[in-house]
């Protein structure tokens, strides 16, 4: 079962989302909190797999300080944002906090369910606009010549490593597409993580979504 927390603060939201999800579709809704500073405690305490957060919240902390608290924290646990804000600063600033993901509130429930699961996988997940507009942004950086990451010391081999990862595949399936060794893939994965500068997949899905590296149809 995939063990979530639901931050948001109004009660019926989190009341509708625990009917929508609990005990159903593989997860389990083991708390709820109407803020961020309340979202902190219960995370500690309980220790979710994700964490449903909401931003706005203008009676507590909000969700983007509570993210980013809460990766400190608790690095294992998976921020998902469920928000109203189709925006890009938002967008930018959640995953710079740390978000494994960011869903609108008006998206259909499967695709809630779609992203819960991808986060709580250790992907990440982004609504089909959002990811363009990412790629669109680093472009536009590309452009300007305000691109400074390390792509280019990367073999070919680790840039196609890279990109299998971005596309969710794991180490096995990885290795009997490029024809190698498990122990190969990890050792490519190893190095294009510390040339990179990044720790963890969602990390790598993010970078290659900046580098337009995925296409999306």
């Amino acid at each position: 079962m995939i063990r979530i927390l639901i931050v948001d603060d109004h009660a019926v939201v989190r009341s509708g989302l625990k009917l929508l999800l609990d005990e159903k579709y593989g997860i389990h809704v083991v708390g709820d909190a109407a803020d961020g500073n309340e979202a902190i405690r219960l995370a500690q305490e309980l220790t979710p797999d994700v964490v449903l957060m909401d931003l706005s919240m203008p009676n507590g902390r909000d969700g983007m300080s509570a993210t980013q608290e809460l990766k400190k924290l608790l690095p294992s646990t998976n921020v998902l944002i469920l928000t109203m804000h189709d925006d890009d600063e938002y967008l930018f600033r959640a995953i710079h906090a740390g978000a494994s993901g960011y869903i609108l509130k008006s998206a259909p429930h499967e695709e809630l369910i779609i992203a819960i699961q991808s986060v709580a996988a250790g992907d990440a997940y982004l609504y089909p606009t959002a990811t363009k507009r990412l790629m669109l942004d680093y472009l536009e950086k590309v452009k300007h010549g305000e691109s400074t990451d390390s792509y280019e010391t990367l073999s070919e081999r680790e840039r196609e490593v890279l990109v299998w990862i971005a596309k969710g595949y794991a180490n096995k399936e990885i290795a009997e597409n490029l024809i190698l060794s498990v122990k190969t893939v990890e050792s490519h994965k190893s190095h294009l993580m510390d040339k990179l500068g990044l720790r963890t997949r969602p990390d790598l899905v993010r970078y290659a979504l900046k580098k337009g590296l995925l296409n999306f149809e």
